[in-house]
């Protein structure tokens, strides 16, 4: 697990989530496919059974005022709550209501719509009568529900069904006389019969119904006798159109011949076997009077058939919406599998996040041991993500805070020493003289002076790096020459050069001017002028040369002295680092010159920089620019 820290919680995340995605595709396939398979298969049929009665109904009556012992008689049948409600909700009939166990709303979306004039369920309305035999041999007569017949045309034609039964029987003893769906009179065995497609009422003629045609039905269906002695029995009035059929043929035609008149489209009326009126269709191959026949035709039926039918209404079946997946046994089976799912998804997330948070932890208790003391304290890292980062990022840290506090302890030391050596050099002098052991002479107030003067310098360097670490060390720049400037530095140091026996000399053209403190780069020059006269011994050189460089000046100071050791270039300007870690008067200083020498130069936008040899002396070099870029505060 070394990848980046935020690809290993996306990839955690992902894999618990994809867990838990195919832990609940699992219950909700396992938990409903069975039960949806049952239902669906059981509301399927229950649910057309109930549609096919309440539409029949619809087409059997020109309301639904008595529609309540229907709806009761379904869903006792289904074993489930049946409603019908008007298109703006207003109830009809509700088998809840009718049981006086309602108060439940009805589902949310209704399972059908009952349209009786829907052009698809016009096209099934039949005019046709059925005659069968009941079971004590008479012969019984029932009319299709679409258009109803009155209560006379009703006790007429059951009298004509008596009689042909009567009749057939005389011909043949197992024989019954009905009329198919399709209008066309049938014998023989009405179980035998396959079921035939409905009519429509204005399709209805003696043609199709009356005996010649069945005649010329050689065998008839399975079980048929072909017999004309029985199909004389059947009265054509017995499948005749009904008053209602005739008014709805009327009608049909008369406002079939209107549209068409409208539309410029001249039609021929006629009448068919029963004396039914028929609107022919036009004889004309033009799409436009053909689409224009088809849409008088259908709009003129509607128009026919709506005071015999019901209106429009919407079928609830049911309490609620369908499908619950989690009702019943699933609810076991669903709390089991989400406790299980919960159960391994705690279980990563504890393991993963221990893991990823085990170096936080490891830093936490380093922090908090480095803040007891420990300066010492550092963690161990693996891997290149962010915690690696954090983690080197924290031994860095500690590596510093260790260093500085090591560099605080030895300045403190540094600073004691280098006060206390010339405070008990004056205050022996002055105890000594005050005794009479020491007269008190010019030599002895000599070296009085002497020591209060590296006090005094001791302290000036302290203060000027005080100011450069608080950024208060404050430049006056101006136009000043560096030539004139470098031999003024060797003037100063010529008395200190002469008396270590060595020579000193300036190598500069006759001008050289830059943009900069005099008095803080003469301080910076004299440092390093200073430490090569201290530590070149006797018959050495030391040369000061200045020169430009493009934009920038540069200031060097080389000598031949013994050098510098490699493994002490990279601290040579850290404050109280010495070389020689002698404390006498000819070689041990307080380690503070280049320290301020570095300050002093950068405050000027410049570098500082040493190339030694050991054995081969040492060139210092000091390089500003002849502008400053940014004015010293």
């Amino acid at each position: 697990m070394r990848r980046n820290l935020s690809v290993r919680l996306l990839g955690l995340f992902l894999g618990v989530a994809v867990f838990s995605i195919a832990a609940t595709a699992w219950i909700a396939t396992s938990s409903t496919s069975d039960r949806l398979r049952d239902e669906v298969e059981r509301t399927l049929s229950s649910d057309t059974l109930v549609y096919q009665e309440l539409l029949f109904y619809a087409q059997s009556n020109d309301s639904w005022d008595d529609v309540d012992s229907l709806v009761r008689q379904l869903a006792d049948t289904v074993g489930n709550r049946v409603a019908v409600t008007t298109p703006d909700g207003e109830v009809l009939a509700d088998s809840a209501a009718l049981s006086d166990d309602g108060g439940e709303p009805l589902p949310s979306t209704p399972t059908a719509d009952i349209d009786p004039l829907a052009p698809q369920q016009l096209m099934g309305v039949a005019s046709a009568s059925t005659v069968s035999m009941a079971g004590d041999g008479a012969m019984v007569w029932s009319p299709t529900p679409e258009l109803p017949l009155t209560t006379g045309e009703l006790e007429v034609r059951s009298d004509l069904a008596v009689q042909a039964t009567a009749c057939a029987q005389a011909v043949t003893d197992d024989t019954s006389v009905f009329v198919g769906a399709d209008g066309a009179v049938k014998y023989g065995d009405p179980a035998k019969i396959p079921p035939e497609p409905t009519r429509s009422p204005t399709a209805a003629s003696p043609e199709s119904t009356g005996a010649p045609d069945a005649a010329k039905q050689p065998g008839g269906a399975a079980g048929a006798i072909t017999t004309v002695d029985v199909l004389e029995c059947v009265p054509v009035e017995l499948s005749a159109p009904s008053a209602a059929d005739r008014e709805v043929a009327e009608t049909q035609a008369t406002l079939t011949a209107t549209c068409m008149d409208e539309a410029g489209v001249p039609v021929e009326r006629s009448f068919d076997g029963y004396g039914l009126p028929v609107i022919e269709p036009p004889a004309h191959d033009d799409p436009m009077v053909q689409a224009t026949w088809a849409r008088c035709s259908s709009e003129a039926q509607q128009q026919a058939m709506e005071p015999h039918l019901a209106d429009p209404a919407l079928l609830y079946i049911g309490s609620s919406d369908r499908f619950d997946a989690f009702s019943g046994g699933g609810w076991l089976r669903t709390a089991l599998t989400g406790l299980a799912v919960l159960a391994a998804a705690t279980g990563v997330t504890v393991l993963a996040g221990r893991r990823l948070t085990h170096p936080i932890r490891t830093l936490t208790a380093a922090a908090q041991r480095m803040a007891s003391g420990g300066r010492g304290a550092r963690v161990r890292v693996t891997g290149r993500d962010e915690l690696a980062r954090l983690g080197h990022a924290f031994n860095a840290m500690a590596s510093a805070i260790e260093e500085n506090e090591r560099q605080r302890k030895a300045m403190v030391s540094d600073i004691a020493h280098e006060l206390r050596t010339p405070l008990a050099n004056v205050r022996g002098y002055l105890e000594a003289a005050e005794d009479g052991v020491v007269p008190l002479d010019r030599e002895l107030v000599s070296s009085l002076l002497e020591e209060s003067s590296l006090l005094q310098r001791l302290i000036d360097d302290l203060q000027d790096l005080a100011l450069a670490d608080a950024g208060m060390l404050r430049l006056h720049p101006e136009e000043t020459d560096v030539a004139h400037l470098a031999r003024q530095v060797a003037a100063a140091h010529g008395a200190s050069a002469a008396a270590a026996e060595l020579s000193l000399t300036v190598e500069a053209a006759d001008c050289v001017v830059v943009d900069a403190d005099p008095t803080r780069l003469r301080q910076a020059l004299g440092n390093l002028v200073s430490n090569a006269v201290q530590y070149s011994g006797p018959g050495a050189r030391v040369r000061v040369r200045v020169s430009r460089t493009g934009d920038d000046v540069v200031l060097a100071v080389t000598d031949d002295g013994p050098g510098i050791a490699a493994e002490h270039l990279d601290r040579l300007f850290d404050r109280f680092y010495r070389t020689d870690t002698s404390r006498t008067r000819s070689t041990g200083g307080s380690g503070l010159g280049l320290s301020i020498t570095k300050h002093l130069v950068e405050a000027h936008g410049g570098t500082v920089a040493v190339d030694s040899t050991e054995g081969s002396g040492s060139t210092f070099t000091i390089r500003l620019p002849v502008r400053a870029p940014v004015p010293a505060a």
